[in-house]
């Protein structure tokens, strides 16, 4: 039986406004991946309880697992993911910032900020970040409750529930890829454009069409039109996410590379395919243990 799929746009901050969004949805023969439903998770609780749900399902999670090894290395934090997790967990978001900051202010202008390995192919943000957007605070939020679920975590080697399985994945990356540096969403109502909206139905003719490695975006007519008119671009991140999660499900070993490092773990589909900024060089790369 093919495993259900989920895609998750996450906030560090869900509320009923601005929930955790999943999109839902399962692979229909090759090449083709149906849209099931959405989902609007108002809260942890909420989100607690879909990680804790029986699969098999594989999902794409749009937040950062790993932080950069440099980081880590520099500020004398644990190197297992698991014990880098709980050290994280036991800091208060002003805590974390201020590690951070204290980090970037002792290096020069122009490289603040510590990279993983996979940020350049994805054009994704330091997971460090913790603004515009403060991803450092996703991971602050979600890594500890997908440590407590017991998922498995290929990326940075937790072989948890074989048959729940979490992955990082960006809708950005496969935004890019499809409609060029073109922006398709803002949460500013002013920034809400025609031009956005422009962008957005591109993006959903090319998912339809199968214009992402092959792979095609089955949708109703009501949830084409859901996808367009989400101008805050939630949904749509969410499909993406799926879209990205049902990839991974067909690649042996998620088509992650061997090589990636279980510190920071890796972000599905980041092979550099049609991406416009390079790899970061590593010093070293630990091997991913489990599947």
């Amino acid at each position: 039986m093919q495993p259900a799929l989920l895609g998750v746009d996450f906030t560090s901050a869900p509320t009923r406004r601005k929930p955790i969004t999943v999109a839902r949805g399962r692979l229909e023969g090759a090449g083709r991946l149906r849209l099931e439903d959405l989902d609007a998770l108002p809260g942890f609780a909420a989100f607690e309880a879909l990680l804790a749900a029986p699969g098999p399902w594989v999902g794409g999670f749009d937040l950062p697992f790993g932080l950069p090894r440099e980081l880590v290395v520099a500020l004398g934090w644990p190197l297992e993911w698991p014990a880098l997790v709980r050290h994280v967990a036991g800091l208060t978001r002003a805590e974390l910032r201020a590690a951070f900051a204290a980090f970037c202010a002792a290096r020069p202008a122009g490289s603040k900020f510590a990279h993983r390995a996979c940020d350049g192919p994805a054009g994704s943000s330091p997971s460090m970040k913790w603004v515009n957007p403060p991803v450092a605070f996703m991971l602050h939020a979600a890594t500890p409750r997908l440590l407590a679920a017991g998922v498995s975590l290929p990326a940075v080697g937790q072989a948890g529930d074989p048959q729940r399985v979490a992955l990082e994945a960006y809708p950005g990356l496969l935004a890019r890829e499809l409609i060029g540096p073109r922006s398709y969403k803002s949460d500013e109502r002013a920034r809400q454009t025609p031009e956005r909206l422009i962008a957005r139905k591109d993006l959903v003719d090319a998912l339809e069409q199968g214009r992402w490695r092959g792979l095609r975006l089955k949708l109703t007519h009501a949830q084409r039109d859901e996808l367009v008119a989400d101008a805050q671009g939630d949904r749509l991140d969410a499909a993406l996410c799926l879209l990205l999660a049902g990839w991974a499900d067909t690649r042996p070993g998620y088509g992650m590379p061997a090589e990636a490092d279980p510190v920071e773990g890796w972000i599905v589909a980041a092979d550099g395919h049609g991406a416009d900024v390079p790899a970061p060089a590593r010093a070293r790369r630990a091997p991913v243990r489990g599947r």
